[in-house]
């Protein structure tokens, strides 16, 4: 039932937990249970508490239906997302760059990324804050440390997605245990938090914080991950396997989100029977929430139990993020780069508004950048959800699984209330800043052009669908394929020339041994070895050290033995790099093909020595065979 059968979203664990087999239904909703926590914990990372603990404090339990509404937008929207996931078989990036002109879907790209920056600056600025409490870290060393746990990622998902999740949901455990805790020493006014459930806006500002609480509830980049993570279950593609998938994931989404509820609305009263009841109405920032709990609740468990959390909920967002960050990255740019360059680029672009922060704002401006990083989120919300509701109603792409008319209004309806809130939010603070601004002309010029080109984008995203028949295009989804008439080849002439790559290590052997079944008697054969030491990085062929004069021997050795049976080989020595030089000296020659060993080594020594064969098979211009 998948659109393209060479479409995988997240290939390295795609379709990796076998569905299928289980017998009772306990077991079947085990093997799907999974995906929807590892989106959950971005329904309670650090950004989230920002906004709960402003909420709290200024307008005590009154904004506790805010989190009930966002939380009921997000089941419904993430329900969306896991139902394109798993009748069509593509995450919704990729449904996007099929829908969608290239220039929008850039577009559509960057503001994408845009979201994942913010959500992960929550990330680093709730991990340095959590360090800081706990440990006593300086904030902006506390910032730079989270630049290591970017790897963690490349760790866990080498492990498989099961052990992923198993990891992400003891995180979830921590910060649940640690907030029942909490809620026992606060012990909360339970009359005035049922009263919270009563749609309200308080006074100033509750509207600012509102949208702020939706935006960290219901995030943009969650509804991608989502629509990749249930490709994860390797399902049948039968009209009653995909709904068994659909009952399942969405069993799923509801027990992992409700709980990222009771964590968010924990927070939330929290603020409100600490901070609020004692008149602290200004308490927005998680190091004075920290600071005051163990006063106010008489425990010293309290602030140890809040920190240890934060920073359970920042290390579990940070790795959902990264996956968030490859699925758009593959989905609208058919681009694929290494795990790691882009799970460092990611929190490198969070990092840097962090620190100028810290540096030159000061630690006392951390939480109101916290709260605007949700609303950011928010304002990214819109861009997302409306293609997904196009693509999951579109009855013949969805093949007879499109959403009915009921869920298709709501879904509609969500939509109108967070852009007009949106709208209403910036129109607001635009009319403020003219107000207040001594060079309005900058704004003008540079601000409210973005706006407007904003509004354009979301009127077409909304239109096109309309306009013109789903999909517009048929693409290839894996970065690298471009297939060829197999008619058209032609077998190519035996190999002339072919160089050998020698190390001296114990995998000479088998590729002197490979390059000679390769050839035959008949072809000539050099063997390039390149001297790394000191000196002959320095004077090149002039260097008359030791060990070129053994590595010279022992190509020698090799030449003779190999003469002696009937074998053509030559020699040649090369000094410096061998990422440079064997290049070098293959491209100055005639050479039909390079034969080279792997060294054996791996991550660590990786980062350590180098990897030889990933930079020179870029660098040839000759087939290149690895041993």
């Amino acid at each position: 039932m998948t659109d393209k059968k060479h479409r995988k979203s997240l290939g390295e664990v795609h379709g990796s937990v076998n569905t299928s087999g289980k017998k009772s239904n306990w077991r079947k909703i085990l093997a799907f249970l999974g995906p929807a926590y590892l989106v959950s914990v971005g329904y309670m990372d650090p950004g989230n508490w920002a906004t709960d603990i402003a909420g709290g404090s200024q307008f005590g339990y009154a904004l506790i239906w805010v989190l009930l509404m966002s939380n009921l937008m997000a089941l419904l929207l993430q329900s969306l997302a896991t139902r394109l996931g798993i009748v069509r078989g593509l995450d919704l990036a990729q449904a996007s760059r099929e829908a969608y002109p290239r220039a929008v879907n850039f577009i559509l790209y960057l503001l994408a990324e845009i979201a994942i920056a913010a959500c992960d600056l929550a990330e680093v600025l709730g991990m340095a804050i959590g360090l800081q409490l706990l440990f006593g870290i300086p904030m902006i060393w506390g910032v730079c440390i989270t630049v290591f746990d970017s790897f963690l990622l490349l760790f866990l998902i080498n492990k498989g997605i099961r052990k992923m999740e198993a990891f992400i949901i003891g995180l979830i455990v921590i910060i649940g245990l640690s907030f029942f805790l909490e809620m026992f020493f606060a012990k909360p006014d339970i009359g005035q938090i049922l009263t919270g459930f009563i749609p309200s806006l308080p006074g100033d500002g509750a509207l600012y914080i509102a949208i702020g609480i939706i935006g960290a509830t219901v995030m943009p980049h969650n509804l991608y991950l989502h629509s990749s993570l249930v490709q994860t279950r390797k399902i049948k593609h039968t009209k009653k396997g995909i709904l068994q998938a659909l009952k399942f994931n969405f069993i799923d989404s509801v027990i992992a989100l409700n709980f990222a509820f009771f964590v968010n609305a924990a927070i939330l009263i929290l603020a409100a029977a600490v901070f609020y009841k004692n008149g602290m109405y200004e308490i927005a920032e998680i190091q004075d929430a920290h600071k005051l709990l163990q006063p106010l609740l008489g425990t010293k468990w309290a602030p140890i139990l809040f920190a240890l959390a934060l920073i359970a909920a920042g290390q579990s967002s940070t790795i959902t993020g990264t996956l968030a960050g490859q699925i758009i990255m593959e989905g609208y740019l058919n681009l694929r780069i290494q795990p790691w360059v882009r799970r460092l680029l990611t929190r490198l672009i969070a990092i840097i508004p962090a620190l100028i922060t810290v540096i030159y704002f000061g630690e006392q401006y951390i939480g109101q950048l916290l709260v605007l990083s949700q609303v950011v989120l928010s304002l990214q919300l819109g861009f997302a959800i409306i293609p997904l509701i196009h693509f999951v109603s579109d009855k013949k792409l969805m093949q007879g699984f499109h959403i009915k008319l009921l869920k298709r209004i709501s879904a509609w309806l969500i939509t109108v209330i967070i852009v007009v809130l949106n709208a209403k939010l910036v129109l607001d603070e635009v009319k403020m800043w003219l107000e207040t601004s001594s060079s309005p002309i900058y704004i003008w010029l540079f601000l409210i052009p973005i706006i407007i080109g904003a509004a354009l984008l979301l009127i077409f995203i909304t239109v096109w669908p309309l306009i013109k028949k789903l999909p517009i295009k048929t693409l290839i989804m894996v970065p690298h394929i471009k297939p060829v008439k197999i008619e058209e080849i032609s077998a190519l002439p035996p190999y002339k020339n072919i160089a050998i790559a020698i190390d001296f290590s114990s995998s000479d052997h088998k590729t002197i041994a490979s390059a000679l079944q390769i050839g035959g008697k008949t072809t000539n054969y050099t063997f390039i070895h390149v001297v790394e030491t000191p000196g002959a990085f320095v004077y090149g062929n002039q260097i008359k050290d030791y060990e070129t004069s053994s590595d010279k021997a022992f190509l020698n050795n090799y030449k003779k033995e190999l003469t002696d049976r009937g074998y053509k080989i030559r020699i040649k020595l090369g000094f410096g790099s061998p990422k440079r030089i064997i290049p070098q000296i293959v491209n100055a020659d005639t050479f039909d093909l390079l034969v080279m060993g792997r060294h054996g080594h791996a991550m660590l020594k990786d980062l350590i020595f180098g990897t030889t064969i990933d930079r020179v098979r870029h660098k040839v211009n000759v087939p290149l065979f690895i041993v």
